[in-house]
């Protein structure tokens, strides 16, 4: 039984390996460059670099209510 068993684990580690191999790799480089053009083109809409205004803010401080 252990013979068969592994013969079976070592058919899907092939099958998985090939699977693998098969995928199509983009360049460290090239992945790069997309992404800062990404950044690039999208920086005017992300709020951690332009900022959010003082209405549509729902984080702002709110106003003290006291108590008499």
């Amino acid at each position: 039984m252990s013979g068969s068993s592994s013969i079976v684990a070592m058919k899907k580690i092939v099958q998985q390996l090939r699977f693998e191999a098969g995928i199509n790799r983009v360049k460290v480089s090239h992945a790069a460059a997309d992404l800062q053009n990404f950044c690039l083109q999208n920086a005017q809409q992300d709020p951690l670099l332009s900022g959010v205004s003082g209405t549509s803010n729902p984080f702002r401080p709110h106003t003290v209510c006291s108590f008499l």
